[in-house]
């Protein structure tokens, strides 16, 4: 089975754009913090999540992701189209087990990545109200207005959920499911 290569997939930049959701400049510009934060990782630890104690890492001959590039472009295309391990290790031409652990040690490496440029994600309202320069007051009045009506969430399982609220009449779901 064929493989998804970076190199491959960069010169078109409308399917590049659609494995990732970046643009090849935005790409480039996250790659040289993502190798960074990647190789402090594999400095401390192995593939398979166990303490290094030897030998450093390197990029074997036969390695699935031989580049920086490669590895960010698996982690995105895996973020993006949120595929099973299987099918995501197939893509790039390996197993799920394989898959499974690349995503597991690429992934903190992005955060880091994200982190070091100030990008990352934010977890709290009141951090992502301070990143877009709103007040602390209108962080708060945003919080306020959540907690005190839950969003309905619409979704195919929300049908499912709501039948589900009334029957075992678990009030979380309720809350958020009411009953029609």
């Amino acid at each position: 089975m064929a493989s998804v290569w970076f190199v491959d997939v960069q010169s078109r930049p409308t399917a590049f754009l659609d494995f990732t959701s970046l643009t090849l400049d935005e790409f480039h510009q996250l790659v040289p913090s993502f190798e960074a934060a990647f190789q402090a990782h594999m400095r401390e630890w192995r593939l398979d999540g166990k303490p290094r104690t030897a030998r450093r890492f390197s990029v074997y001959q036969n390695c699935p992701l031989p580049t920086p590039e490669d590895r960010l472009f698996f982690l995105l295309t895996s973020l993006k189209t949120y595929s099973l391990q299987v099918v995501q290790g197939r893509l790039f031409g390996m197993g799920q087990s394989k898959a499974h652990q690349w995503l597991h040690v690429l992934l903190p490496a992005l955060l880091a990545a994200l982190r070091t440029l100030g990008d990352a994600p934010a977890r709290a309202l009141t951090a992502l109200a301070q990143r877009l320069g709103a007040s602390e007051a209108d962080a708060a009045s945003v919080v306020d207005s959540l907690e005190e009506e839950p969003a309905l969430v619409a979704t195919p399982e929300a049908p499912l959920l709501c039948e589900l609220a009334r029957k075992k009449e678990n009030p979380s779901l309720t809350a958020v499911y009411p009953p029609a």
